[in-house]
């Protein structure tokens, strides 16, 4: 998967969906202000970080050569996909359980004010 089929997924998950430039050389991507995916363009291998569970993301490290703690995040709950590394569907599908996780506790913040 490439940078720009990435931009495209992430963007196709909700129209809500925010992308911007927050750093010289990085991109993010949010829902309801939140973080869900990042991107160091001047990477020298092609990555993506995206936050999943602290015991999902040690059990995928385990697992897959492409999936390491995140560069410059919280290593407990980011973790670079090394898009070289790893298949379509695959960084597809961290891409749409980190989106999935952030909107799931923006909804149990909702829950708690209520």
């Amino acid at each position: 998967m490439d940078i720009e089929s990435v931009r495209d997924f992430a963007l196709s998950l909700n129209e809500a969906v925010t992308e911007e430039l927050f750093a010289k050389e990085w991109i993010s991507w949010r829902i309801g202000g939140k973080w869900f995916l990042l991107m160091q363009l001047d990477s020298p291998e092609p990555r993506v970080a995206v936050k999943l569970p602290p015991e999902v993301g040690v059990a995928l490290r385990e697992q897959y050569d492409g999936v390491r703690p995140a560069y410059h995040m919280n290593k407990v709950h980011w973790n670079d996909l090394y898009l070289d590394l790893l298949n379509d569907d695959f960084v597809k599908e961290q891409i749409t359980n980190s989106y999935n996780l952030v909107v799931s506790s923006m909804t149990k913040k909702k829950e708690k004010k209520q």
